[in-house]
């Protein structure tokens, strides 16, 4: 297991020199800055990687850019509309300027609108640790009260709308505003640029789209990409639904093991493969993570290991993240698929035995607080998470 440490580039309040203390082996990262649908150029990829090699004062890091997290694919291909013609060949062009710079593994995801949704990014703990949070009832709140959207209502039971509507007559205007703010983040590069009128567009975009269109969307995608990718010997991987249940009236077609399945066999290539995301999935209960793990492990490309501490029981609820040990998710079950399937690997003789994982999300402790780094990516509370997971690692390879 290759660890690795998620860095969004120069502005990064977590910087390389921080992440070579870590102790990390390798570099997640993308070009945020290019807009989505257009080409990562090799100029622009080799400057990304000239930055990851140097430290500050100019001496050699010793990492190199391992994963791409995110080619992000763009809206235009989700909903078949606009230049998504164009954007396939454009996704096909980066993925020869990546292999050319020798960058084999890309992570993208197929989400609507949304890359991941949150109510609170700075939760506070029991410890005085904050962390990220979804809130059923907040985010209900933010769908019926604030945004406003169509159709919302039948989407909660009435126990909840009434309950809603009295936390939104609690609320103070800056509360309101802040609750959206959250929400909104997980805008793909628009913390700063979407309003609530953007969002509505978007969603009434995809208001008529059942989840089978939205699936035969990626399939179209895959069936575009995959044999490019294969041919230069890249693996691409899907990042599941955040959370995965459905949210906004959206379609949700990652959230589960069946549809992942489904993915896997409709484009059975060995390029199509996975992000397994201990945190996403492991939202839900019925996610059976080191299951999913030895029974789609031939697929999986790439680990995000992280935990949730869920509030209930069902299907769509609260969580929050947890300790990297903590959660609902057995961390150790899991490690232990994993390693079972590198060694099923290297038996094989294949070159990606080692399966680049990175310490996915964090608590925000000591100076992380200070710091105020992107939302779920301190540099202390991921590096004690590193920790924990390498002494798992450590322990069962023993």
């Amino acid at each position: 297991m290759k660890q690795t440490w998620r860095w969004f580039g120069p502005n990064d309040l977590v910087s390389i020199d921080d992440v070579c203390q870590a102790g990390a082996q390798g570099i997640v990262t993308a070009l945020h800055h290019v807009p989505t649908g257009a080409v990562w150029t090799p100029a622009e990829i080799a400057r990304r990687q000239a930055i990851v090699g140097r430290m500050k004062d100019g001496s050699p890091s010793g990492l190199a850019w391992d994963v791409v997290e995110s080619l992000p694919v763009s809206e235009d291909i989700k909903k078949q509309q606009g230049d998504f013609r164009a954007h396939f060949a454009n996704y096909r062009e980066s993925l020869r300027n990546l292999a050319a710079a020798g960058i084999e593994t890309i992570c993208y995801n197929f989400m609507p609108v949304l890359d991941w949704t949150r109510t609170d990014l700075a939760w506070r703990l029991p410890t005085g640790a904050t962390c990220m949070r979804f809130d059923l009832v907040n985010f209900a709140t933010f769908d019926l009260h604030i945004l406003q959207r169509p159709g919302a209502p039948e989407d909660y039971d009435e126990a909840l709308r009434e309950t809603c509507a009295e936390r939104f007559a609690g609320m103070s205007d800056a509360a309101r505003e802040q609750l959206a703010g959250n929400v909104v983040f997980g805008l793909p590069g628009a913390a700063e640029t979407f309003t609530l009128d953007d969002v509505r567009l978007h969603l009434a975009q995809y208001a008529a789209m059942p989840e089978e269109t939205l699936r035969a969307h990626l399939i179209d995608f895959l069936a575009e990409v995959v044999p490019t990718a294969e041919e230069l010997g890249l693996r691409l991987c899907c990042h599941p639904d955040d959370p995965p249940f459905p949210l906004l009236g959206l379609p949700r077609i990652m959230s589960t093991e069946a549809q992942y399945k489904a993915v896997m066999d409709a484009v059975d290539r060995p390029a199509n493969g996975i992000t397994l995301c201990s945190g996403s999935l492991g939202a839900r209960p019925d996610n059976d993570l080191p299951g999913m793990m030895r029974r789609l492990g031939d697929r999986v490309h790439f680990l995000h290991l992280r935990n949730v501490k869920r509030d209930t029981p069902a299907l769509r609820g609260s969580f929050y993240e947890a300790e990297h040990l903590g959660g609902d998710t057995d961390m150790v079950a899991l490690i232990a698929a994993v390693l079972e399937e590198e060694s099923r690997r290297r038996a094989a003789g294949r070159p990606d035995s080692s399966i680049p994982f990175r310490p996915d999300h964090g608590q925000d402790i000591l100076d992380d607080q200070g710091r105020k780094a992107q939302p779920g990516y301190p540099a202390i509370g991921r590096l004690k998470g590193l920790a924990e997971l390498r002494g798992v690692i450590a322990a069962l390879s023993r």
